[in-house]
């Protein structure tokens, strides 16, 4: 909770000079949450609680989410302060990224990692997830470069040329992807990069190193599960690093660490082992924070019952029923609640 690493907050806004927010979008399998637009209004009560500073530091681990949320975000924080940078104690991914080349500075411990910004298209229109055949709501996220990654396979190693073959292949995966999909992937694609070379351009005057590394994070990289340490992202990408000292590193460790054992992000919410013997088990998760010292903790919650009951399946006759004991989880509630400091 927020009083158990209120002053491991103060002490790194001492030694950091600056006034720090906090954003934790949780990956615990089974619970994983995003950067998302509704966090906006939360970021303004706590930046009107900051006010106007000479820097705010944001602590930042989200494995991503929505980009245009990302890009509002830093553009936010930016109305607050004259210096912004990021503090990543362990994973900053995707929009995350995005978020950080808006930054004056992005300070990384030694296991922090940064990540390609190539976005992935998740919507109603994407394809079916063969794995869950029964639930249409399930869909298979499209990668950007992996539909780049197609064409590109089979114009330069396939050699495919004849504008009749390059035609049946586009009619091709057409079948396989809506095409309003394949539409909203060179819409995102081209608007990643322009949203990069903008925050980009903030810190960095020297457009060809712009461009070199929007082209990394959003293609050359080869994978969006790419990682990037620190000594890559400041000595190759020539991104703006600074490497925090020993009593700097051990603050931010010692933070994370209770957040992540608040957030309890190493172990799977797995609703068959968290009920084992029992029938019945009432259970409350956090999922998200957004955190300062002065103004509180808003946290992303699902609270709900986990249930056992055994499901009778039907064989041909004379066959019985076989029973399975299956667990239904009941949500009561999700979302997002305040909670002031005490």
């Amino acid at each position: 909770m927020l009083q158990d690493r209120i002053e491991f907050y103060k002490e790194i806004e001492k030694q950091r000079n600056s006034k720090l927010l906090v954003y934790i979008t949780g990956d615990r399998a089974g619970l994983e949450t995003q950067i998302y637009p509704e966090v906006l209004d939360y970021f303004i009560d706590h930046l009107d609680g900051i006010g106007k500073s000479a820097k705010i530091s944001l602590l930042l681990y989200t494995r991503g989410g929505h980009t245009l949320s990302a890009w509002s975000l830093v553009n936010l924080i930016q109305q607050f302060c004259d210096n912004f940078e990021v503090v990543i104690p362990s994973k900053c991914h995707s929009a995350g990224t995005l978020m950080c080349l808006g930054a004056n500075t992005i300070v990384m411990t030694k296991q922090a990692t940064l990540g390609p910004i190539d976005p992935s298209i998740n919507g109603p229109l994407n394809p079916q997830n063969p794995q869950f055949p029964n639930n249409p709501g399930v869909k298979v996220p499209v990668s950007v470069e992996s539909i780049k990654g197609y064409f590109e396979f089979a114009k330069k190693d396939l050699k495919i040329q004849n504008e009749s073959a390059l035609k049946d292949i586009y009619i091709n995966i057409s079948n396989q992807v809506h095409p309003l999909v394949l539409g909203d992937i060179y819409r995102s694609r081209a608007q990643i990069q322009m949203l990069a070379k903008k925050l980009l351009s903030r810190q960095l005057k020297n457009k060809s190193k712009i461009e070199n590394i929007i082209s990394f994070l959003c293609s050359d990289s080869g994978s969006h599960d790419y990682t990037i340490y620190r000594n890559e992202a400041q000595n190759e990408l020539g991104l703006n690093i600074e490497k925090p000292d020993e009593d700097l590193y051990k603050i931010i460790k010692n933070t994370f660490d209770d957040i992540k054992k608040e957030l309890d992000l190493n172990t799977a919410f797995d609703p068959n082992v968290i009920i084992r013997e029992h029938n019945i088990i009432n259970y409350t998760c956090r999922r998200a924070l957004i955190e300062s010292v002065n103004t509180g903790t808003h946290v992303y919650l699902s609270e709900g019952s986990l249930i056992k009951h055994v499901q009778n399946i039907p064989q041909m006759p004379p066959l019985p029923p076989i029973e399975r004991t299956v667990v239904d989880d009941q949500r009561k509630f999700e979302g997002w609640r305040f909670e002031k400091t005490k």
